[in-house]
């Protein structure tokens, strides 16, 4: 296990001592890390250069590409299997990948793209978007992803902000066993990308040049990345604000592979030959995530695609067939087999299953029980919390410690993670406050892509608190040192002057029979607010049910938890990674001004809202 190899080496017997080491010599411990995870290139003798979260540059001697870390190795390993509802099985040793890759940088040359450049993706969870992702690094362009259930003017407002000069995109998308025809999504977004030189198509479109068409002529290209700087950019990825575009936040490639396999490595124990899957799109930054487990030496595994077609079973039949151990799931998926009383560890053979991780929301104490109970009680349950805006965990699983049920284990090595009150001092154990990380780490925003003087990334995190990143949640740590995350800031409630998280709420909400979601929002009301939670009932709201709902809060979190009114919604709405959005429900409801909502999977739910905020008069 390498975080206990790490503490043996550096004479801490535990991971407490340990990370405390971490966060007090911070370039020390990134410097150790850089060895211990195999990253390829010069790492030069200084590690750090100024101060501060704004002034720190990471390995400023340091000269690299990571596409060298992130395909070294055993030329016969397999090390990419990609599947898909309608496509047979795809797989790829190493030495077949870095040839494809190879040919994709010559490709790339070919076509006019320059270190730089952006390259973007319209792309399902493919080895093709792999492939191109690895070319334009190796090459020193820019990557930027988006997934096929964006639609163009999603689309349109994401990559026009960065204007790419290279755009790959699918012919045809498949979700839930039905075709999606991408072509007059393609036409229509075009005009609106003048500056990409060329299109290549997946599928044949009349659009651009097919895939294989595209890379043919550059099949026997030597495998040649290009060496960087340490802060060279290598992704662009998006998150919506609360108004206007969404922000287009640039990464360091080699911040976030150091960080990326550092979480991998040291907590999460991914080492080489293990087989990892992380149900994704390519418009979440858990790709970006999946894509550094290459440097890891593991075998990623792609799976596009509905989880649940052609029934709940199916990823489960994927990881026992992939014989994976370890499985990344949004915590709303964990909730969904829950809830329809899957038993996987009774019909599929998952036995080298040793880490389930889970994210996009707060994993309920009653995931981490039906894990134990119906999968394996000997199973590592990993919630992690991070974001698109570091493209990587503050929070996550310690690998040498157990797992305690209904938290989050631990802060990420390197990262002094706590939470503070309104006034910027630490809270105590178990107080409420803000999520704030004070050590500065590799994977900082280099910039948002147009944001010249750094206004709008100073505001988006160090406004709140100065020299202090604030990431925006609702939070408190544990007895245990653990964290819980409580939900957005933004999108917490305010009762009667006191604050509460909305994933208090719901835990206690979602043990009621009957009640398949919960979504609760502060709408003004009497100068004052009330809570409003609205339900998604299997058979009907009742009148037994909403008085359970009031008892159970009323005793099991406090009277202030209690909701004003109970309403049942037909559906509540959720991003493409599964995530419930509150916030946009939380404008509609208070009478404000919609917030961005193009990273809605089912933006129709927004209307049955729409209707009952224009009619609640009580």
């Amino acid at each position: 296990m390498l975080m206990q190899e790490l503490m043996d080496r550096l004479g801490h017997p535990s991971f407490r001592e340990l990370h405390s080491w971490s966060i007090a010599h911070p370039g020390d411990f990134w410097s150790e890390a850089w060895d211990d995870l195999g990253i390829v290139g010069d790492k030069g003798s200084l590690i750090t250069r100024g101060s501060g979260f704004e002034g720190t540059q990471w390995f400023p001697e340091a000269s690299l590409n990571i596409v060298e870390t992130l395909l070294a190795g055993d030329p016969e390993a397999e090390v990419l299997v990609s599947l898909a509802e309608d496509l047979p099985r795809r797989s790829f040793t190493r030495a077949e990948l870095r040839a494809e890759v190879a040919a994709c940088h010559q490709a790339l040359v070919a076509s006019g793209i320059k270190p730089g450049d952006r390259v973007a993706c319209w792309m399902p969870h493919v080895h093709e978007t792999v492939i191109l992702a690895l070319g334009a690094l190796s090459l020193g362009a820019i990557v930027s992803t988006a997934s096929p259930d964006f639609g163009p003017a999603a689309l349109i407002d994401r990559f026009s902000q960065i204007a790419p000069t290279f755009l790959l995109a699918a012919a045809r998308a498949r979700y839930g066993g039905k075709e999606f025809d991408l072509g007059p999504g393609l036409l229509e977004v075009l005009p609106q990308l003048p500056t990409v030189i060329q299109v290549v198509t997946v599928g044949e479109t009349s659009a651009g040049l097919e895939w294989d068409a595209w890379l043919a002529p550059h099949r026997d290209a030597d495998f040649q990345p290009h060496r960087y700087p340490f802060d060279h950019p290598g992704f662009i990825l998006f998150s919506s604000g609360t108004t206007g575009k969404p922000k287009c936040i640039v990464h360091s490639a080699a911040g976030v592979l150091l960080k990326v396999l550092s979480e991998q490595g040291y907590h999460l124990d991914v080492n080489l030959g293990d087989r990892m899957l992380y149900a994704t799109t390519c418009g979440w930054m858990m790709w970006n995530w999946l894509l550094c487990g290459l440097g890891r030496g593991a075998t990623v595994v792609l799976l596009d695609g509905s989880p649940g077609y052609p029934d709940l079973g199916h990823m489960w039949r994927v990881a026992s067939a992939e014989k994976l151990s370890f499985l990344g799931v949004s915590a709303a998926l964990i909730d969904t087999w829950r809830r329809m009383s899957l038993r996987p560890g009774a019909d599929h053979p998952v036995g080298k299953l040793r880490t389930i991780a889970s994210t996009g929301s707060p994993l309920a104490p009653g995931g981490y029980d039906w894990i134990a109970e119906h999968v394996s009680p000997d199973i590592a349950v990993a919630s992690i919390a991070g974001g698109t805006d570091l493209c990587g965990c503050l929070v996550l699983g310690v690998a040498t410690e157990e797992v305690p049920r209904g938290e989050i284990q631990g802060p990420a090595l390197g990262l002094d993670v706590t939470v503070f009150r309104s006034d910027g001092s630490r809270a105590e154990v178990g107080e409420d406050g803000e999520l704030v990380c004070v050590t500065p780490f590799p994977t900082v925003p280099l910039r948002f892509w147009g944001d010249e003087d750094g206004f709008r990334r100073r505001a988006a995190y160090f406004d709140r608190f100065p020299d202090v990143w604030a990431h925006g949640d609702y939070a408190r740590t544990t007895k245990r040192g653990g964290f819980e995350i409580l939900g957005r800031l933004d999108a917490t409630l305010n009762s009667k002057g006191v604050r509460i998280g909305t994933a208090e709420v719901y835990r206690v909400v979602l043990t009621i029979a009957g009640i398949r979601e919960a979504l609760a929002v502060a709408q003004p009301h009497d100068n004052d607010t009330r809570i409003v939670l609205f339900v998604v009932t299997r058979d009907g709201l009742t009148e037994d049910m909403i008085s359970s709902i009031r008892s159970r809060l009323r005793s099991q979190a406090s009277p202030r938890h209690v909701p004003a009114l109970v309403v049942e919604a037909p559906d509540v709405p959720r991003t493409r990674s599964g995530k419930m959005t509150e916030l946009v429900v939380a404008d509609i409801v208070g009478g404000r001004k919609e917030r961005d909502t193009s990273s809605l999977a089912n933006p129709e739910a927004l209307e049955w809202f729409r209707e009952w905020a224009s009619t609640a008069t009580s």
